[in-house]
């Protein structure tokens, strides 16, 4: 029963997401444009790719959570995605309390859950930070659904959307560190995990770091997943096939590079049902992160038993 749940809501949700894509079926890149982002990139190294500067933050505290809000460190083209923000959840040992970044899913659109995350944490003595990644919640342009943006058929401003998440959660954690903060973990769900795997290969010394279903696999994300089938379709209308996007791997696949922080303070959740991001993919990468920790949950993609298991795995450790 639990399998065949799990794929009805996998199945439900993904209809959506591919209804969503279809309607921007207009505003996807060429194969010309594609393959001009990739020559531009492919020389680029990591640490180049992730180089940012220090913030220019303000902050709103106020208000509870206080909000963080700053210049994006690079532009969009959507004026309201363009400045970066964030809810600070402090608790009662003040800014310079143990602090976790979490880092939603594509498509979230309600942080309910993510409160109730920021009250667990509280209990612990913890601060939580909940930034709103590009494209959602308070960064959703005009006219567009929470999300929407962040992932389509113009696979050069996927990456740049990936790029921009990283360089402001870098920022996030300068002006964290400049407040006398120094203990810090790092949650990061499906769309979220993705970025937050990125951001273990150019900061360190998390302590600890747990991602949930993350995507890994760009390929498989784009030519294998039922999530993406309206971009396949319309990639495949503009001459555009599997394959191409492996020469950005280097760039922003969890699969090629290795976190900064001791493997054995990270852990892998897969849900056994995914097939969003399969189980055999997170497997993969656990071999690829040899000592992190792998352990699965009876859901698809959606649901929430997977962060239940994140908050058991991460008490031990606070």
């Amino acid at each position: 029963m639990s399998r065949l749940f799990a794929r009805a809501v996998d199945g439900a949700m993904c209809a959506l997401m591919n209804h969503v894509q279809w309607s921007l079926r207009h505003d996807a890149c060429s194969r010309e444009e594609f393959e001009a982002y990739l020559d531009a990139c492919e020389p680029v190294t990591l640490d180049a790719y992730y180089e940012v500067a220090p913030p220019e933050m303000e902050t709103t505290t106020s208000q509870s959570p206080a909000l963080l809000a700053w210049p994006s460190p690079i532009p969009s083209g959507f004026v309201e995605c363009d400045t970066a923000r964030a809810l600070w959840f402090i608790g009662p040992g003040g800014p310079q309390a143990p602090t976790a970044i979490v880092l939603h899913a594509l498509m979230s659109a309600n942080d309910a859950g993510y409160r109730r995350l920021a009250a667990w944490f509280h209990a612990r003595g913890w601060n939580m930070i909940f930034p709103h990644l590009p494209f959602h919640y308070s960064r959703v342009p005009r006219g567009h659904r929470n999300g929407a943006l962040a992932i389509t058929a113009n696979l050069p401003r996927n990456a740049e959307g990936v790029r921009q998440a990283v360089l402001e959660q870098r920022q996030l954690l300068a002006f964290l560190r400049a407040q006398g903060c120094a203990d810090l973990g790092l949650i990061g769900t499906s769309y979220g995990g993705w970025a937050a795997s990125l951001l273990s290969f150019v900061e360190p010394d998390f302590r600890f770091i747990t991602l949930i279903q993350p995507i890994i696999d760009i390929e498989h994300a784009i030519w294998e997943c039922p999530a993406a089938a309206s971009i396949r379709r319309i990639l495949a209308g503009r001459g555009i096939g599997p394959g191409l996007s492996r020469r950005h791997a280097h760039l922003t696949s969890p699969l090629h590079g290795k976190p900064l922080t001791a493997r054995d303070r990270i852990t892998l959740i897969a849900g056994r049902y995914d097939t969003v991001a399969p189980p055999a993919g997170l497997r993969e990468l656990a071999a690829a992160w040899a000592g992190s920790q792998y352990v699965e949950v009876r859901q698809g993609h959606f649901g929430y038993a997977a962060i239940e298991e994140a908050k058991r795995r991460i008490a031990p450790v606070l």
